[in-house]
């Protein structure tokens, strides 16, 4: 094996490893948010008999949502794209790799965060007896052991 091949495959592994962890990660988290966000969707536009104005309200509250979203989503992207070029050219858990590492937990962070906002501005849309199955689907996708 050539010197070259010695130093080049751990970081082959590594950066294999890394990406299919990662990977799989991603997976695991859309599965589970696309789970919640069906069955909540499917409570919320068909099981509620939502009024005019609520339907009306809770569409504003989507569209906001969605493109806060997708920038959070961005981000997260971003520092992905960061963190291989770190790993390509560090060799090494550098300060750029910390670096990359702490913008996309951030991201993560404020996206979760806006998501409990965006949950909790919908359920003030709804009447008690709407907010109470609507808590009980939350509470249900927040507790559930499915990945």
């Amino acid at each position: 094996m050539t010197a070259v091949w010695r130093l080049a495959l751990p970081w082959l592994l590594v950066t294999v490893l890394a990406a299919g962890g990662g990977g799989w990660l991603g997976v695991r988290y859309g599965l589970a948010q696309s789970r919640s966000s069906t069955s909540l969707d499917q409570l919320l536009h068909h099981e509620l008999d939502l009024t005019t104005a609520q339907r009306g309200q809770l569409a504003a509250l989507e569209g906001s949502y969605a493109i806060q979203r997708r920038g959070l989503e961005a981000q997260a992207r971003a520092a992905n794209r960061d963190l291989a070029r770190a790993i390509l050219s560090e060799h090494r858990y550098g300060p750029d790799a910390q670096q990359a590492i702490e913008h996309f937990h951030g991201a993560m962070e404020m996206l979760e965060q806006r998501t409990i906002q965006h949950v909790l501005a919908m359920r003030a849309v709804l009447t008690p007896q709407q907010a109470a199955r609507f808590d009980q689907t939350i509470a249900g996708a927040l507790t559930s052991d499915d990945p």
